[in-house]
């Protein structure tokens, strides 16, 4: 992952020393296990923990010899351990070291990840309580259709945010399990106690049935929401950015202090950060793919998941990190333009209480179908020529028959629109 877009907590889960202390880890809690059982000397399991240790270059150097990475860590950790060291790996295979560690790696880039979301969702409830009755029009094919409010739109992608993390909470949980049961997965030369007692001490859960490896059905699942994710975020994305148009312009990124937005043209502000966090999620999203591929493995296990893992492990969580803080702060720094939101509510004369009309008609014994007639014939006539609906309907003698000119006025109430603004920000934020 290139540094332009990776923080440095999430970026280090992923450095070769997170890694291999990782794998240490593991061999010295398998080793603690087996001394436990009686199967090596306890003062073995000791000398692990007080002697082990690791050099990077090293590894990376006999590795060049060994051509496998995980031989080429114990025998580095053999060299500073000493003869101690012919007991360390006792009955593991590589995938049960290197798969738990996968999972340990996930489950610490779920935590950051759940920390990012709950910042975004600090931030979409913050706005939404600010703009709950700001009154703007909503839009359906881009068309104005009936009012809504911002809050009503920054509460909605909070309420889907806070269903990612529901998700997020049981990938987590899914993808937290540890395989330490042997070269395809039968214990055959490693007692299932020591599986327990190391997925124990990483905070995981022993593997029901491994092979040689953990089933990637969970790292699909793990992967598919990480995916749907950066959809949510890009959903977001897309919203700001259409709102932003010069034609709308209801809503607009920060433009810092000497922030330029073209090289062109000195009067541009562009929905930059926006417009980024589309690429961002396109990026993550590239990832489940793979992820999904890699579940149908040959037979106990082969290695074509390998090198996929390896790119998409880091680059997905990288990527999502970035853009859930980014994300984070365009959030809390949007502008709002109120005058903008008034004034493109009122600009189609009314058209959007025409649903409120029709109704009515209903309501005073018209069929729908004629009452979306005397409807309809208005508000083409204010859609070519301009004007108000209320006036159009005012002249109209089919609906004047109907509705009182009184009670068609009082269909123009924009608190016609907004009473249940209420009630849907309690199903989402409760009493808050």
């Amino acid at each position: 992952m290139i540094p332009r877009y990776a923080r440095p907590a999430m970026t280090k889960i992923w450095e070769p020393d997170n890694r291999f202390r990782i794998w240490f880890e593991i061999e010295a809690h398998a080793c603690d296990a087996q001394a436990k059982l009686g199967v090596i000397p306890a003062t073995a399991a000791k000398a692990l923990w007080q002697r082990g240790q690791w050099n990077i270059e090293r590894i990376d150097e006999i590795e060049k010899e060994t051509k496998h990475d995980v031989i080429a860590f114990l025998t580095n950790l053999a060299e500073y351990v000493g003869p101690e060291a012919r007991f360390v790996h006792q009955g593991m295979t590589s995938s049960d070291v290197l798969d738990t560690c996968l999972s340990m790696q996930l489950v610490q880039a779920a935590d950051i990840l759940l920390a990012d979301i709950d910042a975004l969702l600090a931030a979409l409830k913050r706005r939404a309580l600010e703009h709950k009755m700001t009154v703007a029009v909503g839009r359906s094919h881009g068309i104005h259709a009936e009012p809504v409010t911002l809050g009503l739109k920054f509460a909605g992608f909070y309420a889907e945010f806070a269903r990612n993390r529901k998700r997020l909470v049981a990938a987590r949980e899914d993808i937290a399990t540890c395989a330490i049961s042997g070269a395809v997965g039968t214990f055959a030369n490693i007692d299932p106690f020591v599986e327990t007692y190391v997925a124990e001490k990483m905070g995981l859960a022993p593997e029901p049935v491994s092979t040689q490896v953990i089933p990637r059905d969970r790292h699909a699942h793990y992967f598919a929401v990480l995916g749907v994710i950066a959809s949510s975020i890009e959903r977001l994305a897309t919203e700001i950015r259409h709102l932003q148009r010069s034609e709308v312009r209801e809503v607009e990124e920060y433009f810092s202090p000497g922030q330029k937005g073209s090289s062109a043209m000195p009067h541009k502000r562009n929905p930059v950060l926006s417009e980024n966090l589309t690429g961002l999620a396109r990026m993550v999203r590239s990832c489940v793919i793979p992820a999904m591929e890699n579940v149908a493995l040959w037979h106990e296990r082969d290695i074509s998941h390998s090198s996929v893992e390896r790119f998409i492990g880091p680059d997905a969580t990288i990527t999502l990190d970035f853009a859930l803080d980014r994300a984070t702060s365009v959030v809390e720094k949007l502008v709002i333009y109120p005058e903008a939101v008034a004034r493109n509510l009122n600009l189609m004369g009314g058209l959007a209480f025409s649903q409120a009309v029709l109704l009515a008609l209903t309501q005073a014994g018209v069929s729908r179908e004629d009452s979306y007639v005397y409807v309809q014939r208005n508000a083409m006539k204010v859609w070519n020529d301009g004007g108000q609906l209320l006036d159009r309907l005012k002249e109209d003698k089919d609906v004047t028959a109907k509705i009182p000119l009184k009670d068609l006025a009082a269909l123009f109430d924009m608190g016609y629109h907004t009473k249940h603004i209420d009630t849907i920000f309690s199903r989402v934020f409760g009493n808050a």
